[in-house]
């Protein structure tokens, strides 16, 4: 009997690689998407990897898939936008060893910055598109994905959303299928991508996508339930699930697992057999549009929402006129819960400094931890757009201001993971043309906000294994720029980092500052650390609110007086105490 277990659907795509034999694999995290390659890393007998970003991952497992592994590359949604170049023209090059690319979506943007639906990615760079629903089939489809790749000579797309990837369901788990690496074969024509061979290869694409097509009309993926065919259904992923708890089996469904190429002779034949037709789907009318363009009137967008995360109640009251059933409540409200920068965080420091000088500069951020100081009461970023953007928008920020006299200094901060991400080339066109901005780099030894995974600063790598660390420090150095435009400070040391944010202020041209001190989450950092947190003596405290300026969540004023509220949480950095005047905050261990 095989073994079932509960898996999320991040851990069955990670199962689904290791029982598909995938050789290697390599992504950059981002939610909802980051534990995906976690679960990977535990089946030693694929090599995974983190990249620097997430073109450096797709181009990786290109590189694999050619020379004959089965390959696979994880991406958030937003990712897939910096994987795009190479995305575009993978297709045309095909497929040896058997490649999958996962984007996970993030409808209704619980840790994202735009809630774009990664479908159209599958038409517009001619990949075959697959959508499980639960975790079954993100296992099952993942291995699907290398038949597919294989046999078509093709890439595919496996668009999973946020509740998808962690939600928890069964899992029946099989042994791993044996995939030795395919034999490297020379084909100039086929890799290539020079406009002559590009051509031709475009050419066999569209061929093999026909073929797909047809498949897809017949596949085991896309399947019809007819009930009652007075109402017709056709949904995809997470949607079905919310599909069915409304309508039962009451209606008819066309659950669409391949979805692109669409199968147009099932789409047909199911809207053929049913007197009205609704398309429910997260995000934009993908599924929608074809319907329609295949001449079938049926609702969708003009009924149910293209914004935010879809629920049965959203569906519900969307297609019909049956209230609500009234869930269990209770009286106690949770109490409001914003996010904040954790106890100990050194870019606390950063932002408590940088207020003082807020009317001197305009702040324009990055994703990441940081972005957490666009709350009160630091206001720490005035525009945030996409990783490496805290860089690159300060050189035409700085331009604009000029062009209205305006004497601030743009200054833009992003973290030591994303500088490799992306930031370094943003660094390098304000070093050549000497861009009158500050340029913060918040190094925290640690990709974050994610959970901390490993990066090129790092000394070690996903696996465990010792690796070469990478400064970047040094490299902010390699570009050339002048030793005195370069400060490296503590930002606990709040008379370290303010002077750093004085003196780039002060002088013209670009200025860069790196703050340098650990994440306070860091298992060695909480080691060394052991019981070390702050006292306040009561008898010495005059209630000045000074401390409470740093917003520390360990930190709280009750009668008059400051307090340590939660000493577990308090890691002993002493940026509140460096407010204190009379000498009433301690350090103890």
């Amino acid at each position: 009997m095989k073994e079932k277990v509960i898996m999320s659907g991040n851990e069955a795509i990670a199962r689904g690689a290791y029982e598909a034999g995938v050789g290697f694999a390599s992504a950059y995290p981002g939610t909802p998407s980051t534990e995906i390659l976690e679960n990977v890393a535990k089946y030693p007998t694929i090599d995974s990897r983190w990249a620097n970003n997430e073109k450096v991952a797709v181009e990786m497992a290109c590189g694999a898939q050619a020379g004959g592994l089965r390959t696979l590359s994880c991406m958030k949604h937003v990712g897939l936008n910096v994987a795009a170049d190479p995305v575009m023209t993978i297709a045309y090059i095909g497929s040896n060893g058997g490649m999958l690319i996962v984007s996970a979506d993030d409808p209704g943007m619980h840790s994202s910055q735009n809630e774009q639906d990664n479908r159209y990615y599958s038409k517009l760079g001619k990949l075959i598109m697959l959508e499980p629903s639960d975790s079954q089939e993100c296992k099952d489809f993942t291995k699907l994905a290398y038949e597919l790749s294989e046999k078509y000579d093709l890439v595919v797309l496996m668009r999973v959303t946020t509740r998808v990837c962690h939600s928890k369901s069964i899992v029946t788990l099989e042994d791993p299928i044996p995939t030795p690496c395919k034999k490297y074969v020379t084909n100039v024509e086929k890799r290539a991508m020079l406009p002559a061979m590009a051509i031709k290869r475009h050419i066999v694409v569209e061929e093999q996508l026909k073929k797909v097509e047809e498949y897809a009309n017949n596949c085991p993926i896309n399947t019809t339930e007819y009930n009652d065919t007075k109402v017709g259904i056709i949904t995809s992923g997470i949607s079905y699930q919310h599909a069915k708890e409304v309508f039962g089996d009451t209606v008819s469904y066309l659950k669409l697992g391949l979805t692109n190429p669409m199968p147009g002779k099932l789409i047909d034949e199911f809207c053929e057999k049913c007197d009205t037709i609704h398309v429910i789907e997260e995000g934009e009318p993908f599924i929608e549009t074809a319907v329609k363009v295949r001449g079938h009137e049926c609702t969708g967008k003009d009924k149910i929402t293209i914004q935010g995360e879809l629920t049965a109640a959203i569906v519900q009251t969307s297609l019909t006129d049956k209230p609500l059933e009234e869930g269990y409540t209770v009286d106690v409200k949770p109490a409001d819960r914003p996010p904040v920068l954790c106890a100990g965080c050194p870019h606390r420091g950063f932002f408590y400094s940088f207020t003082k000088f807020r009317d001197k500069v305009v702040a324009l951020g990055d994703i990441g931890c940081y972005g957490l100081g666009v709350q009160t009461p630091f206001f720490g970023e005035e525009m945030c757009v996409c990783m490496g953007g805290g860089f690159s928008t300060t050189i035409g920020m700085a331009e604009a201001l000029k062009a209205q006299n305006d004497p601030r200094k743009p200054l833009g901060f992003l973290g030591d993971s994303t500088f490799f991400h992306s930031g370094l080339t943003s660094l390098i066109d304000a070093v050549h043309t000497n861009a009158n901005v500050i340029l913060c780099l918040l190094d925290n030894s640690i990709t974050g906000m994610t959970g901390h995974q490993q990066n090129a600063g790092t000394e070690i790598n996903l696996m465990g294994k010792p690796v070469k660390r990478v400064d970047c420090l040094d490299m902010v150095m390699a570009t050339g720029i002048d030793a005195d435009r370069v400060h490296v400070v503590n930002p606990i040391d709040q008379k370290e980092m303010d002077a750093a944010i004085k003196t780039s202020i002060e002088n013209d041209g670009l200025q860069v500052i790196v703050t340098r001190y650990p994440c306070a989450l860091l298992k060695y950092v909480m080691k060394e650390r052991g019981n070390k947190h702050l006292e306040v003596n009561p008898d010495k405290c005059v209630g000045c609110k000074m401390c409470m300026k740093v917003a520390c969540p360990s930190l709280a004023f009750k009668d008059g007086k400051a307090y340590v509220a939660d000493v577990a949480n308090c890691t002993g950095c002493g940026l509140c105490s460096q407010n204190c005047k009379v000498g009433a905050m301690t350090i103890v261990e």
